[in-house]
Parts: structure tokens; sequence; C-alpha cells
């Protein structure tokens, strides 16, 4: 059977050399006699995945000295619990950045340990994110938080907010590796790994040396960022495998020119998609350019009861899980690293023959 486009948000896309790679490893991980999937976390042929792993992240996103590097459990949804617990350190209120989908589920977990503030939201009903000039930060906030890429809604911040001193965090799922990045300028990055690191179960968190700090006591264990740091991500039994396939995609990044390099791919491929869609009558996307996702791109129908007429033909095609999310409707495209430029033109390609045969 070949392989399919698959454009789905998340779990998403993998490199096919990194696939192949573990596939030839599965049963004998070089020499080992093991499958990585039955080291034990704290062997040394497991340690030296981990800690090349580390290094290559490092490299890529010339991440400074300063700042611990976690590779957990829980998902990005996780961490919307473990940002309040760990960072608020006795102060009542955080400021949030309210985008869409991914905001208001941090916003509302936030809001179980202390005040929220709204520092800048979008309009309701629109796609766009505030303009920088526009923020309000509290300069009491224990931290201001934000979504630079609203995967749902294909909504991406075109600049780095201003945090007026306290420490920025950002969810960063959808665009973590998608371009070069100013480390320095967060306190706590994380990310989910399954759109651009790896498959779903991993989660990487990059966070400030300075705010690996106690928790307060009531906290559990594996919620407390020095807890886990301490451990080296290893208080508990890590996934390890996740941890590994990550390893194999930081190094495929690295062969195929690093965050530079893939940053002008996916300019052009985000440029290719936009270009059809707004080139046509017959399809739509509601995002303001200016703020429009390189990784998600969702777009309408002119005539809705076509939907299902072009994701199954779609689908024939070899172009699968183009489904919009149920509160965007319409479809969506994501287009994260290891989508070729050939996924991409073949998704235009089809567009074009939809839209003269169905227009």
């Amino acid at each position: 059977m070949s392989r399919v486009y698959n454009f789905s948000a998340g779990p998403a896309i993998l490199p096919d050399e990194v696939l192949q790679q573990a596939q030839q490893e599965m049963l004998d991980w070089r020499g080992s006699g093991m499958s990585v999937m039955e080291m034990s976390h704290r062997g040394k042929e497991f340690l030296s995945i981990a800690e090349q792993a580390e290094s290559d992240i490092r490299e890529l996103l010339a991440i400074p000295e300063d700042y611990r590097v976690l590779f957990l459990q829980g998902g990005a949804s996780t961490q919307f619990s473990m940002v309040p617990l760990n960072l608020l350190q006795g102060r009542s209120t955080a400021d949030y950045i309210n985008t869409g989908s991914w905001s208001k589920k941090a916003i509302a977990e936030a809001k179980r340990f202390c005040e929220v503030g709204i520092a800048g939201a979008a309009p309701e009903g629109e796609f766009v994110v505030p303009a920088a000039d526009e923020l309000r930060v509290n300069p009491k906030a224990a931290y201001l938080h934000y979504t630079p890429n609203e995967t749902i809604q294909g909504i991406e911040f075109p600049y780095v907010p201003e945090s007026g001193g306290v420490p920025l965090v950002a969810d960063f799922s959808s665009t973590i590796l998608s371009r070069p990045i100013d480390v320095s300028r967060y306190g706590v990055i994380y990310a989910g790994a399954q759109k651009n690191i790896g498959p779903a179960g991993l989660t990487l968190v990059i966070i400030r040396a300075d705010l690996v700090v106690d928790a307060p006591p009531t906290t559990p264990s594996m919620l407390s960022y020095r807890t886990l740091s301490d451990a080296d991500s290893m208080y508990n039994t890590p996934p390890t495998y996740s941890w590994y396939l990550a390893g194999l995609v930081f190094q495929w990044l690295k062969r195929n020119g690093g965050l530079d390099a893939m940053a002008a791919v996916n300019e052009k491929k985000a440029k290719a998609l936009y270009g059809a869609i707004d080139g046509s009558q017959f399809y739509n996307n509601p995002v303001d350019p200016d703020c429009r996702s390189w990784m998600n791109v969702p777009f309408t129908l002119a005539d809705s009861n076509l939907d299902g007429a072009f994701l199954s033909e779609a689908k024939e095609a070899g172009l699968v899980t183009l489904k919009g999310h149920r509160s965007v409707g319409g479809m969506r495209a994501s287009i994260y690293n290891a989508m070729p430029e050939a996924g991409v033109q073949a998704l235009i390609d089809f567009m074009n023959d939809f839209e003269r045969r169905k227009g």
C-alpha cells in the first residue's frame, strides 16, 4: 500500500526517513539485541539516546545554557495546570492572551489556581490576533501566557508579545521547530510532540533555570518542574519510544539544514497554498492575511454541500484527514515540517481540478 499525504493536525505526518530508520532498528537497536521499547530508561543504551536528543534540540533551537530541557508526559494540556502551579509562587494573578480554542482551554485551567487577567484578545468570531500595541500586561502578574499558533483556527502571531518584565510563557505545540525562535525571550516554552516533534505521548518543556523552583507543598510530584528537572525527566518511567523517535526527528532536521532551511520550505509551502485559495472564487480562508498560520490552513468551499464530495474524492486521490474542526467547519490542511512540497502541490492540483468540475 502506498503512503498517502496526511494533512492531520495531530497526530501528524512523520518523515519517511525517520519511520524507515525506526523500522530498521525495531528489533535490535545498534547491536543491543533489544528494541528501544524494551530498554530500561535507566540503562546506558537509553541514556545515550536521551542525551543525544537533548543535545540535538539544544543545537537546533540554540537553547541558552541557563535553560533546562524536559521530556515529559501529559501533553500540552497538562502544562495548562503545571504553569500556574509552578510559576505563581504566591502571586494571585496571571495574564493570558486569548486568541482561540487552545488559549481558552489554558485560561479555563489557570482559573482553577488564580485570577486570570486578559492582556489582549481576538474579537469574538474574528480570525486575528490583537495588535502588539493593544496588549495590556499587569506588572504584578506572575507571567504572561500566549499561544503563538492556534491549530484549530489557523491563526498565528506575527510578533512576539512584550511581557513587561514578567516571564513570557508560550504553547508552541503547532509551530515548534518550524523556524528559528529566540528562546531567551521566553520563561517557559512547551509543546506537545505530535505535530513537529514526533509521535503523541511526549511533551517538550524548555524552562529558564530561575523558574525551576519549589512548587507549593500540595503540588503532586509529577506536576513539579523542580522534581522533574532534578530527575532529568526520569522521576518515573518516561515515554521512552516517543523520546527516541523525537531524537530521530531532530537528527533528520539537522541533516536537512536545520531550522533556517525548514523555515524557507515552510514559508514556500504556505504561500503556495494560500495563493491557490486567494486566487479562487470557490475557496476561502477566514484568517486575516497578517495572522495566517504557516502550519494549519483552514478553508471553506463556496458551497458547503460539496464538503462531503471534496473529502471523499480527496481521499481517493491520496489526500487524507482534511476535514476541518467542527468549531470552524470546512477543511483544514496541516502542513507541518514532514509534509513535503509535493504533498502541498498535490493538494493544490486536486483543489483546482475539483473547482473546475464542481464550481
